[in-house]
């Protein structure tokens, strides 16, 4: 190797500070990693794991659903999550449909869809959409289905704007399903 012509630069000498710095640094970032995990790494102290199963979930295209649309407009199954909901060792399907609308958000139904049989079917209906009901959030925490349900505190309010919001947890206890709703907003 040459020598430089000149002096060293003070930026291409590595010091010990230099290195104890860069450890530092590293061993910072790898302990943040060590720490943080995926959302669905450990289920909370609740929530089962749902059962392995070797049978398809049920799809709920293969369903009618007792919603009442206007002429000719489809149904949107706008999410859904499948599981073995029930710890039947049968995976269950639950599903969010609402009416097919180019226009605004029409109201939506929650329903858990089964196949005990083979075929598919409604099993339970976790919202009706004549509540007058929009979901978002919809998603499934081990056997836990959670959502966020909107909705409208009068007639007089604008359908674009629901003005009430509250979280759902539904569960599969004693032989049905059960509405566990979160705290109103303002209270605590």
């Amino acid at each position: 190797m040459q020598p430089s012509a000149g002096p060293d630069l003070p930026h291409t000498r590595a010091r010990a500070v230099h290195w104890i710095s860069t450890a530092a640094v590293l061993g910072a970032v790898v302990g943040a990693a060590a720490l943080v995990q995926p959302a669905d790494a450990s289920p909370g102290a609740d929530a089962k794991p749902p059962a392995r199963t070797t049978t398809a979930a049920p799809d709920p295209k293969a369903v009618t659903y007792p919603l009442t649309c206007a002429a000719g407009a489809a149904v949107d199954i706008v999410g859904k999550v499948s599981g073995d909901l029930d710890g039947d060792g049968r995976p269950e399907t639950v599903a969010v449909v609402r009416c097919h609308s180019d226009l605004g958000t029409p109201p939506s139904g929650v329903y858990v869809i089964g196949a005990p049989a083979g075929t598919p079917r409604i099993e339970a209906m976790l919202v009706d959409p004549k509540e007058d009901r929009e979901i978002t959030g919809f998603r499934l925490d081990g056997r836990t289905v959670r959502a966020t349900v909107l909705g409208f505190s009068s007639d007089s309010t604008p359908r674009c704007c629901p003005d009430l919001r509250r979280d759902y947890a539904w569960k599969w206890q004693g032989g049905r399903w059960v509405a566990i709703p979160g705290p109103r907003p303002g209270s605590v």
